[in-house]
């Protein structure tokens, strides 16, 4: 059984999975969210591996989300956050992380470097979405209270970001489990968004 929360804006909600990070989808409303991340459940199986989520999710409680839910990304604190999350836990969903971006890598690297555009000639190139991708997640270091400067290489950046979730500062302004769920959403995100407007599965 999968826990499940939902974020839910004025235009748009989220169903979000608590204990599997980057398993995230939106739709309109919560039936739609709840559809969305039903229909990525084999598409996230590929990237953490059999030992994935099962069929069956539990929704647990929501929260009011604000314009940066409606713009698309999921930005609220939980109360289910409060609870800091066991050692073993946190490897574990750490672990996921580290999938994910092995994931990101691999689409990458089999993207072309030209990305089909929306029907308004909208969407990043191959390169820029890495450029974005990295950019984000420096600016998540320093919500866990770990400053990277801008020319930090990308793997030593990730380190970073992984010791930082393993070994929590207590002033962060992000818990570790919310961190945790944003940094592999995103990451997972642009991933598929390179799937889909690219070439196709990721090998």
């Amino acid at each position: 059984m999968s826990r499940v929360v939902l974020e839910v804006g004025s235009k748009t909600t989220f169903a979000i999975a608590l204990d599997w990070p980057g398993w995230c989808r939106r739709g309109r409303d919560a039936d739609e969210a709840l559809e969305a991340l039903d229909n990525a459940r084999a598409r996230y199986v590929r990237v953490v591996g059999v030992e994935g989520p099962g069929e069956r999710v539990r929704v647990i409680g929501s929260v009011t989300g604000s314009t940066t839910t409606d713009f698309g990304a999921p930005a609220m604190i939980g109360p289910w956050d409060e609870r800091p999350l066991a050692r073993r836990e946190r490897e574990r969903q750490v672990a996921v992380l580290e999938d994910c971006w092995d994931y990101f890598d691999r689409a990458f690297a089999h993207a072309p470097d030209v990305l089909t555009k929306g029907p308004r000639g909208g969407g990043r190139d191959r390169r820029a979405i890495l450029e974005h991708t990295k950019e984000a997640e420096r600016a998540y270091c320093a919500k866990l209270g770990q400053r990277v400067t801008i020319r930090t290489p990308w793997p030593d950046q990730r380190a970073a970001l992984q010791q930082v979730l393993l070994h929590p500062v207590p002033s962060a302004a992000w818990p570790v489990s919310y961190a945790l769920r944003r940094l592999a959403w995103h990451v997972l995100d642009h991933a598929w968004e390179m799937e889909d407007r690219g070439n196709g599965p990721t090998p």
